[in-house]
């Protein structure tokens, strides 16, 4: 039996991977210019975003602001040290924490990486803390982010 919809299992090709690549640049170029670019009709790139989208390949567009645009913002990424079997109550409570901007298993003596973003170390040292708190946190290590190279 076929799958459709969101859970289809999608087989990228050459064409789909350049599409992608070109909306990772901008994702909102106008058809016209992607189909220019990609040496196909309008209609194509309509139909392979369609098909992108219904199988959850893509999932939507958006932005991306360069991370030292507001020269104020405070960003770290912090190394999480988690007790035993408690990875999974740990990270529940760092996804609702909105500084954490990113949350990622790891491998090696340390078991997650957290991005930090925050608007002043007042609040830095806040999350600080209430991450140290966090039930099942054994250690941590954080180190700011100076600048982008």
């Amino acid at each position: 039996m076929k799958e459709t919809g969101r859970h289809a299992k999608h087989q990228f090709d050459e064409l789909d991977r350049e599409l992608i690549s070109l909306l990772r640049k901008d994702a909102r170029a106008p058809l016209a210019k992607l189909a220019d670019i990609l040496m196909v009709s309008r209609g194509t790139v309509q139909n392979r975003l369609d098909r992108l989208l219904d199988s959850g390949a893509l999932l939507g567009f958006t932005i991306r602001v360069r991370e030292d645009y507001d020269e104020n913002t405070i960003r770290a990424v912090m190394l999480i040290e988690v007790v035993g079997k408690s990875t999974t109550q740990v990270i529940k409570r760092l996804r609702g924490m909105p500084e954490l901007t990113k949350l990622h298993t790891t491998n090696g003596a340390w078991d997650l990486v957290a991005e930090v973003q925050t608007s002043s170390l007042a609040e830095f040292d806040r999350i600080l803390r209430e991450v140290r708190m966090i039930d099942g946190v054994l250690n941590s290590e954080t180190s700011l982010l100076l600048s982008s190279v």
